[in-house]
């Protein structure tokens, strides 16, 4: 057995897989409204404590809502934001990472000083003034952390494209008679599909994050859509009478983080051939 196959790699399959069809079948699964306000069981206790009740299993929050029925309907915000913004920032990355890879010259250099100006800047407050800027909303959230991690994807595309646009093959293609728009898209895209693979899978623990992050500071998706920033930013005032508020959210965060790092990791080492020829035979 490969290290490709550790059990931590199966327990961050089963947990994605477990909260993928959790979030696709919220409705059914629920107990409760995630917005059903109901004061009268504001600060119930998770259901195993002495003053829990078990028809709210991981506790309520300040309004009476019930804290398991709100994780399970904010996993559906972060895993719908967190894969639509990698997807933005990975077609706009790659695109611009290959054509400046590919043409070179001064829209190489255009290209990676528009980088070069992104990466000065911290990525949260940049997404932040933007979203004070156009206000929150869901296409709002999914362009600004999408466009956020752009630079990443050109990169590793241009990186790969200079190691590979005078390779014996591309210049067979060009022999023939074939475009530059025919080789690039054809020809070298899906030549460096893994690596930018890797860094998607990478992506979306950092996607998630920045999303809870600005949920956090109240410029994500608004009340009364759940999401997990907003629980945390719900919490934080009650930490010493009524930890679960924030302490679950928390948790559901980590380990999605976890999850998708470490599945990462491991589509790297499955797809980078260096990294199988140092594995023990």
């Amino acid at each position: 057995m490969t290290k490709g196959f550790s059990p931590l790699v199966i327990c961050s399959w089963l947990f994605l897989c477990g909260l993928t069809v959790s979030a696709i079948l919220a409705p059914q699964i629920t107990p409760h409204n995630p917005a059903g306000e109901r004061l009268i069981d504001r600060l119930l206790p998770p259901a195993w404590d002495e003053e829990g009740e078990w028809r709210y299993l991981l506790g309520t929050d300040h309004l009476g809502r019930d804290l398991l029925s709100r994780i399970i309907y904010g996993s559906r915000v972060s895993l719908v934001v967190g894969f639509a913004a990698v997807l933005v920032g990975g077609i706009l990355g790659t695109t611009l990472g290959v054509t400046a890879g590919f043409t070179g010259g001064r829209t190489d250099e255009v290209i990676m000083a528009l980088a070069d100006m992104q990466l000065a800047f911290p990525t949260i407050l940049l997404s932040i003034a933007i979203i004070a800027v156009l206000g929150p909303s869901f296409t709002n959230l999914v362009v600004v952390i999408g466009v956020s991690g752009w630079v990443t994807y050109a990169r590793v595309a241009r990186g790969q494209v200079l190691s590979l646009r005078e390779k014996e093959f591309v210049e067979a293609v060009r022999a023939q008679g074939g475009s530059q728009c025919h080789v690039m898209w054809h020809h070298i895209l899906p030549s460096i599909l893994s690596p930018l693979i890797v860094v998607a899978t990478l992506d979306l623990a950092r996607t998630i994050i920045l999303e809870s992050t600005l949920s956090f500071l109240g410029l994500g998706l608004q009340p009364p859509t759940p999401s997990w920033g907003g629980m945390l930013s719900d919490g934080r005032e009650y930490l010493l009478t009524a930890w679960w508020i924030a302490t679950f959210p928390g948790l559901a965060l980590m380990l999605t983080a976890l999850s998708f790092n470490r599945l990462g990791d491991w589509t790297r080492d499955l797809t980078d051939p260096r990294l199988r020829r140092m594995e023990p035979r």
